[in-house]
């Protein structure tokens, strides 16, 4: 119940976006933010399926630990990104 009221106070305090106008060539700017989201969240899920193989094939040489944690940073990688996205979509 308090952690419901601590979102909600601090909603009130994010800005929002509007009642402005765009400065030139904002739309070429979103263009460009919207390719490289697409790139990234691309190269995350690569990642994702090269360290899952790499798990696979590693492990029979007992070397599932190492890529454990590889997968463990792919993953955080695409925290990061998706958290960064959800900001500059907030901002927009």
């Amino acid at each position: 119940m308090m952690l419901a009221h601590l979102i909600s106070d601090t909603h009130a305090l994010i800005p929002l976006s509007g009642g402005g106008t765009r400065p030139p060539g904002g739309e070429k700017l979103e263009l460009v933010i919207d390719w490289v989201r697409w790139i990234a969240f691309a190269v995350c899920v690569l990642g994702v399926l090269i360290a899952g193989a790499m798990m696979a094939v590693g492990q029979r040489r007992g070397e599932g630990g190492e890529h454990a944690a590889r997968l463990g940073w792919v993953l955080t990688a695409c925290i990061v990104i998706a958290s960064s996205t959800l900001l500059v979509g907030a901002l927009q």
